[in-house]
């Protein structure tokens, strides 16, 4: 294994049996031995990756592609047909949250329980147990039995275990759901936290928003094999224009650079500057809007409006939706249009275009527009970066 790599997978193949109607009993199983009639399904054909040390890698793909299977295989609760797994360092894993943990026991106790399955030894725990407590935020329920917690209440507790290990490597696998939005994006900022530390990830995720603002690469498996491989600004919208063309809607957008289920389209895109007026570029520092005028082609529930400014070079710099700034849910009923006003744009000087999207609540696309429009931004200042700081400085010599 290469010093570098945290995780070496090389050639994984994974089958399983599926029993048509197994009998349950010896004496079903005699009377009735066509029921034991199964056919082995290929979940897995051969998939090989490497991820390097405090590398994040999102894996991607429709259900029941192999993305779990392989984050299962990663923390041995299963094994493989063939092929090998290698890895360095300490595993802590975010599948299954709660495993281990006893109804009849209080949260306190299951704590104990379940971070020594991780790996953490009593005096480990003792020293991160005010911290779990705390992050979970059920020190008012924390010696009632976990019976008696509700399924929120379950999950936090479960995550705040998880993430508190101190692993070399996490494996996540669709638990980003955990609790009410404030929370949602406690446990999303403290994943960004553990990375900074230099922790190797590898998510499960169907959100494109949540892979691309945590990895550094995409992983596309389709039908058990890796369809793509690459940066998540070049695989998610492969990934996503695949699904667009599976739903064979009759309005499903057929350009390179859209993609959508057709219930929505997005009409037009505008970016205005701070008068107001249609523009294609700004002064660092201020003020713009981008318009967005939509139609309708079948009522939506529970609509989400995304945009996000990448550089021209492909750097995301910011990214928002409507669900991230917490607004109160809405339909899409009829055309209409959406307004995003941005207070001082601090963006340095160069090109930069903007994805417009609309989404399901549950990040389905209905029309992605990737690159809607383009603009530039100048600057009176020789600053270099991204975005410019208000600053000043004090000598003291």
């Amino acid at each position: 294994m290469r010093p570098e790599n945290a995780i070496e997978v090389k050639d994984l193949h994974k089958s399983f049996k599926i029993y048509y109607d197994k009998g349950g009993q010896l004496k079903e199983r005699m009377l009735f031995w066509k029921r034991n009639r199964f056919e082995r399904r290929h979940v897995l054909k051969g998939i090989s990756f490497e991820v390097k040390k405090g590398e994040a890698v999102g894996l991607i793909g429709h259900n029941g592609c192999g993305k779990s299977t392989t984050l299962k295989l990663l923390t041995r609760i299963i094994y493989p047909d063939s092929g090998s797994i290698e890895m360095q360092g300490r595993v802590a894993s975010l599948i299954e949250l709660g495993a281990g943990f006893h109804p009849d026991m209080s949260g306190r106790e299951n704590i104990y329980i379940n971070a020594a399955i991780f790996g953490l030894s009593k005096k480990e725990i003792d020293a991160r147990l005010e911290g779990i407590i705390a992050f979970s935020e059920l020190e008012e329920f924390i010696d009632n039995p976990v019976r008696t917690y509700s399924s929120g209440m379950y999950m936090r507790l479960a995550f705040s275990v998880a993430i508190n290990v101190d692993a070399d490597i996490l494996l996540v696998d669709e638990i980003l759901a955990v609790g009410d939005a404030m929370f949602q994006s406690k446990c999303f900022n403290r994943l960004r936290q553990i990375k900074e530390q230099g922790t190797t990830i590898i998510i499960v995720s169907h959100s494109m928003g949540q892979i691309e603002q945590i990895c550094d690469r995409s992983i596309w498996i389709q039908d058990g094999e890796i369809r793509a491989d690459g940066a998540p600004r070049d695989v998610d919208p492969q990934y996503m224009e695949h699904v667009g063309r599976s739903k064979k809607t009759e309005n499903t957008k057929k350009e390179e650079n859209r993609w959508g289920n057709g219930m929505a389209a997005i009409e037009s895109v505008q970016f205005r500057n701070a008068a107001g007026e249609e523009a294609d570029f700004l002064m660092t520092g201020e003020d713009a809007s981008v318009l967005i005028k939509f139609h309708v082609n079948e009522p939506i529930r529970d609509a989400v409006f995304g945009i996000g400014i990448f550089r021209n070079d492909g750097l995301q710099c910011y990214g928002t939706n409507t669900r991230i700034d917490r607004l109160e849910k809405f339909d899409l009923l009829k055309d209409g249009e959406a307004e995003i006003r941005l207070k001082g744009v601090n963006l340095m000087k160069g090109s930069y275009t903007l994805d417009i999207a609309i989404e399901h609540e549950q990040g389905l696309p209905v029309d992605y527009f990737r690159n809607a429009l383009s603009f530039d931004v100048v600057s009176k200042t020789d600053d270099v970066g991204v975005v410019k700081f208000e600053h000043e400085w004090s000598m003291n010599l």
